[in-house]
């Protein structure tokens, strides 16, 4: 699985930005987006059921962010509405083709991530 991400950018507090991961290759059950800001952890936002569509979302990313996929196109996005300062990170997308929990505690494939920076 081949996974490439685009629409980071700069923008200001309180701005609305989409994020999109374009797939492509075999098939895979789950996608996700994570995050990692500027000396901290990588940190799961929301993930995807890629047939069902069923979201599960970080506290963090509840009220603000969605998370969608167009099935036909592979594609998958993220919704940023609010933005603040602390939402500035890259966002990697990630798939999962197996798993036995929900989100799944693994992602085998990743794209190389998006800088999505946010000033005041």
């Amino acid at each position: 699985v081949q996974l490439d991400e685009s629409g980071g950018r700069l923008v200001q507090a309180g701005d609305s930005l989409r994020l999109s991961c374009k797939a492509s290759g075999r098939h895979f059950n789950a996608a996700a987006w994570f995050r990692q800001a500027p000396g901290k952890e990588r940190e799961l936002v929301a993930v995807i059921g890629w047939l069902t569509g069923i979201a599960w979302y970080a506290d963090s990313a509840k009220g603000r962010f969605t998370i969608s996929r167009d099935n036909t196109e592979k594609t998958l996005y993220l919704q940023l509405n609010s933005l603040d300062v602390d939402d500035t990170a890259v966002y990697y997308c990630a798939a999962q083709n197996g798993f036995s929990t929900w989100p799944p505690s693994r992602f085998d494939y990743w794209g190389q991530g998006t800088q999505v920076t946010v000033s005041s």
